[in-house]
């Protein structure tokens, strides 16, 4: 990590008037037609303002006393519930920014975030931009890695969640003031205990200062915020956000999703999540809609999950956003499809989306579920299958509004249109790069986010990904570096080589899992490795689900380890694990292999009559397969 903060883009323009240009009014975008549409038009006229609190501010002006945030604090819905008005919350905004500008006179003010998807996650986040620079941290880091980033973005505030009896956040929080030399403040969120000495409760904070327009509309600085990607090997690797990243992605999901002031969206994404902050939360906000949280512990909440109908019913949700593990529990869920019936569309990314799954909730509920790509380096969108046109299955949608999309072969020449390479995207809302730019190479090439996707565009520009180029591990919608693992087990003496992977499971979408091979004459059991690399890794989701011992890794003609081989192994051990829990064991067999589009999996049938069930099985993979009979 270099000393200083990269910022690598042009000052701001002067900021607009903070009123809503009519010409912001949400279009409904069903065809690569319109969007050309849009396109043809000067970028004002897509995107009025420079500043998210000039955006939030001019649909203040339109809808002062709509809703525009409700937070289920108790999962009962027979319990009241705090909200605000579009008016009310903007003045919550401007107090947190007066707050923070006031707690660091002396410089540009820089505030971490530990906070859960509550409303105070919002006033601090779209206050500290505001005036300066936000850093949203994944709270289910270790200490020592939060610590980390707090330091990197050389943060002077910290807001994080209090001592609470149902989210332990607090004691990462305990120890940071004597890790961070930078750290003069921390302001506490809902705490259910007394807050030790030195700690401030941040809404009487808040409280104490005017909700009325801030001074000065320009920002102090052109970075809107630093956001962690990447897993948590070495120095952490922090993506900047500029305003125009962030209005750009959320404004270009709200056209794409044709959001408007009578919507309603469920959020339960956190906001160090960009998809929490942005694909679903700020987008909402801009269009005039109202964003209800679901409890702090989000859709992991059990006691909300039981009566998720009876939440949805009663706050008349018209946008449903989860990932696709989510969407697999809510169809084991005794959903009353009455109870959906002001919903409109489900909005799903994070991992790829397994066909069957989406055409099993579309067939139950009659509610259509779009797919989105996106990347923290992109502001969380790249491309969105629009609400008001079908899905197509195994399709990320069309990109945003004035985005640039490429499918580069191995040669560096452009695809044509069906043909597979790397996908590399280029528009408003790609990112300047990280704050150290020596981390940009491979990701950020003249422009271009490189994504590291294996897709290829279809002849209306639609994207469809059919494989990842880079190793990354996506549980749920939680990246893990594979890295992260590999280092952990290579500390053990008796480890040689160390590889991590995805396996497919039909929950998360992928689980950790690891290969080892050992020294020579040397000998360990894997739960024996199990134990030794836990302390080391600091995220809990990346801790391997299995360890497995091999005689040797695969490797390359260089000697480098050759992962393809090592996902083949592990998807074709975890699908016959499948059939051996269905009782499908001795009527099929799956047999997978590799292809440069990515993984082949094939099941053969002894048993003609078990093909119904095969394919109900694998209704919650994201895995292209086929079937036939067996020779």
């Amino acid at each position: 990590m270099s000393g200083q903060l990269t910022v690598g883009v042009p000052a701001a323009p002067p900021c607009k008037p903070a009123c809503m240009d009519a010409t912001m009014i949400p279009r409904t975008i069903a065809s690569a037609h319109d969007l050309r549409r849009i396109e043809a038009s000067p970028y004002a006229r897509f995107m009025a303002h420079d500043r998210v609190l000039a955006a939030l501010e001019a649909t203040a002006m339109l809808h002062p006393q709509r809703t525009a945030l409700c937070a289920i604090d108790v999962p009962d819905p027979g319990v009241p519930m705090r909200h605000w008005t579009f008016a009310a919350f903007v003045a919550e905004v401007r107090r947190a920014a007066r707050l923070f500008r006031a707690l660091v006179e002396d410089g540009t003010p820089r505030v971490a975030l530990l906070l859960p998807p509550v409303p105070e996650a919002h006033f601090a986040l779209w206050g500290a931009e505001a005036v300066g620079i936000a850093c949203p941290i994944n709270f289910q880091l270790n200490a020592e890695h939060v610590a980390a980033q707090v330091r990197a973005c050389r943060a002077q505030v910290v807001v994080a969640l209090g001592p609470a009896s149902d989210l332990d956040i607090w004691p990462h929080v305990s120890g940071l003031q004597q890790q961070c030399p930078a750290l003069r403040h921390v302001l506490a969120v809902r705490a259910d205990q007394a807050l030790p000495e030195g700690v401030r409760d941040f809404a009487a904070e808040v409280e104490r200062h005017d909700g009325g327009p801030l001074a000065s509309c320009t920002p102090a600085t052109p970075l809107a915020a630093l956001f962690h990607t990447g897993g948590t090997t070495g120095a952490p690797k922090l993506a900047q956000h500029t305003q125009g990243n962030q209005l750009h992605a959320a404004w270009g999901a709200a056209q794409m999703f044709g959001t408007t002031e009578h919507d309603v969206m469920l959020n339960g994404f956190p906001l160090f999540h960009v998809a929490g902050a942005f694909v679903y939360g700020l987008s909402t906000l801009l269009a005039g809609g109202q964003v209800v949280l679901p409890t702090r512990l989000a859709l992991r909440n059990t006691a909300l999950m039981a009566r998720f109908g009876d939440f949805v019913e009663r706050h008349g949700v018209t946008l449903l956003a989860a990932v696709p593990t989510v969407i697999a529990a809510l169809l084991a869920l005794p959903l009353r499809t009455e109870q959906l019936a002001s919903v409109r569309a489900l909005l799903t990314g994070g991992s790829p989306l397994p066909d069957e799954l989406a055409a099993a909730f579309e067939q139950r509920h009659g509610i259509p579920v779009r797919n989105i790509l996106g990347m923290t380096e992109s502001a969380g969108v790249i491309s969105i299958e629009p609400c008001a046109a079908p899905r197509v299955p195994g399709s990320c949608g069309w990109p945003l509004p004035f985005m640039q999309v490429q499918v580069q072969r191995a040669d560096g020449t452009p695809a044509a249109p069906g043909e597979s390479g790397i996908l590399r995207v280029r528009g408003p809302n790609v990112s300047p790069g990280y704050t150290d730019r020596a981390r940009d190479a491979g990701t950020f090439d003249d422009g271009w986010l490189v994504s590291g996707d294996i897709a290829h565009l279809d002849d209306q520009g639609r994207i469809f990904v059919t494989g990842r180029a880079k190793d990354v591990i996506i549980r749920g919608a939680h990246n893990i570096d594979p890295g992260l693992i590999e280092n952990a087990l290579l500390r053990h003496p008796a480890v040689q080589m160390a590889a991590a992977v995805g396996e497919p499971d039909a929950y998360a979408g992928e689980l950790p899992v690891a290969f080892v091979s050992l020294k020579p004459g040397m000998q360990v059991a894997p739960v024996e490795l199990s134990d030794f690399v836990a302390p080391y890794i600091a995220e809990r989701p990346a801790v391997p689900k299995r360890i497995d011992i091999l005689p040797s890794l695969p490797t390359t003609a260089v000697g480098k380890v050759y992962k393809p081989a090592l996902r083949v192994l592990a998807t074709q051990r975890a699908l016959q694990a499948q059939l051996q829990q269905a009782g499908l064991a001795e009527r099929a067999r799956v047999q997978v292999s590799e292809a440069p589009s990515g993984l082949v999996v094939c099941f053969e049938l002894f048993d003609g009559a078990a093909e119904s069930a095969v394919r109900a099985l694998m209704q919650p993979f994201a895995l292209a397969y086929d079937v036939k009979d067996a020779a």
